[in-house]
């Protein structure tokens, strides 16, 4: 359902108090930039027909135990994905939140699920980013000889799009030449290197400390409900929450208020009426 004259009232109400930006994003923030949906098992298989084929969900293939069976597959599906993510441009919506950041005294805080890498590559400060689910630009050892993780900068995947299977030599460890692995929180994950990313979230604590008693508005942009982990964020802020979502924006007006809609076209409705 459409938002009321009274939701877009109160979003703009929440921006205009606010002192600094809490932006919280899932994976719908990609979808207008061109980045796949992989809501379900349709919208993986959408993207990846080799994996309907292999009767692969999402939960079978983003795991540890898939590099371990199926090396070249798991590599292709996540090789792909940083091909992918290397070449797309952050759509418009990126750069509204920033010139809205610029003019607030505490700027933004950025707190994400998503491993693609946009909000870096769209300018955001990378001291100011909380990636809570990793980053595939990071690699780590499938075996943590060294409990170490390092840039993806020198991997270029070359995936068979028709089998989802990698073609090029598989990463390895430079340390002790084991199978490389992306630096991602995959389903049942006991061996994700965490040093990166608690390292910035001592630095959004550090963020939250130093903006006191001040408004914060919170931006939630895409966040689903199979995944909560940004939805969970946002509402433990205790800040209100703009919660902008083409398929799942209820919330409770105790909390703030939803904004039925993908991000961009509402992102860019509410820059024209701020």
């Amino acid at each position: 359902m459409p938002p009321t004259h009274a939701q877009w009232n109160r979003a703009l109400d929440y921006l205009r108090a606010a002192r600094g930006l809490l932006i919280t994003a899932g994976a719908g923030m990609g979808v207008d930039s061109g980045l796949p949906d992989f809501r379900g098992k349709e919208g993986l298989w959408q993207a990846y027909p080799a994996l309907r084929q292999a009767r692969l969900d999402f939960q079978h293939i983003a795991q540890p135990e898939s590099f371990d069976r199926w090396p070249t597959l798991a590599w292709g599906f996540y090789g792909h994905r940083l091909s992918l993510y290397r070449r797309t441009e952050p759509h418009a919506g990126f750069g509204i939140l920033r010139r809205w950041a610029e003019r607030l005294p505490h700027g933004a805080f950025v707190f994400t699920s998503n491993v693609d890498g946009q909000f870096q590559r769209a300018g955001f400060d990378p001291d100011r980013l909380l990636e809570c689910h990793g980053s595939l630009h990071w690699m780590q050892c499938h075996a943590r000889c060294k409990h170490r993780i390092w840039p993806a900068d020198d991997f270029e995947p070359d995936v068979d799009a028709a089998t989802c299977r990698l073609r090029s030599p598989l990463p390895t460890c430079p340390d002790c030449g084991a199978l490389a692995r992306p630096n991602v929180l995959m389903f049942n994950d006991l061996n994700w290197e965490t040093e990166r990313m608690t390292a910035q979230r001592d630095r959004l604590n550090a963020w939250l400390e130093s903006v006191g008693g001040d408004p914060l508005a919170v931006i939630e942009l895409g966040a689903g409900q199979a995944i909560p982990s940004v939805r969970h964020f946002s509402l433990r802020s205790g800040h209100p929450v703009l919660r902008i979502n083409a398929r799942d924006s209820a919330i409770s007006p105790r909390w703030g208020v939803g904004l039925e809609g993908p991000a961009l076209r509402t992102l860019q409705w509410l820059d024209t009426h701020i």
